[in-house]
């Protein structure tokens, strides 16, 4: 039977991961500083986006993600792994969007990533310290988006 502490520890790191997809969903960027270390490592290449660190990605959302706000994050199937104080975790992340399309017309497709993360235990609670997004399945993607997305990776890599 788990500890009192190992259950709380679990809590506290799911609690993260939806952290992370509230802020991201209602462009509340800066609480994203509660969800990640300063210093964490990022590898969204598979899924488009550059960012290496942090704070590159903290940036990109500012930047960039609220051209689309018409998106959502949903979690599930959080597998988590405690070791003292760390811990690792696959995310399943099916994320329904709506792209304008260039004729002007609207078109919702469906994503599906895996969140692969390494957590710590810090003073103020556990953290992301690296994150890894990994492609899962695709559904109704309009062929840009699609085309942009198969690129991507060869691209980031070089």
């Amino acid at each position: 039977m788990p500890s009192l502490q190992e259950l709380s520890d679990r809590w506290e790191i799911n609690q993260r991961m939806i952290d992370y997809a509230t802020a991201v969903d209602t462009l509340q960027i800066e609480r994203l500083d509660a969800v990640f270390t300063p210093d964490a490592t990022i590898d969204y290449r598979e899924c488009g986006v550059l960012a290496r660190t942090y704070p590159e990605l903290r940036q990109f959302f500012l930047d960039d993600i609220k051209n689309n706000p018409r998106y959502s994050h949903i979690l599930a199937n959080a597998d988590i792994l405690l070791s003292g104080d760390e811990a690792t975790s696959r995310t399943y992340c099916f994320e329904p969007l709506e792209a304008t399309l260039a004729d002007g017309t609207d078109q919702v497709m469906f994503l599906c990533w895996f969140y692969v993360d390494r957590h710590v235990r810090t003073p103020d609670g556990w953290r992301i310290a690296d994150r890894r997004v990994q492609r899962g399945l695709r559904y109704n993607v309009p062929k840009a988006v699609n085309d942009f997305l198969d690129s991507a990776l060869p691209a980031a890599a070089g």
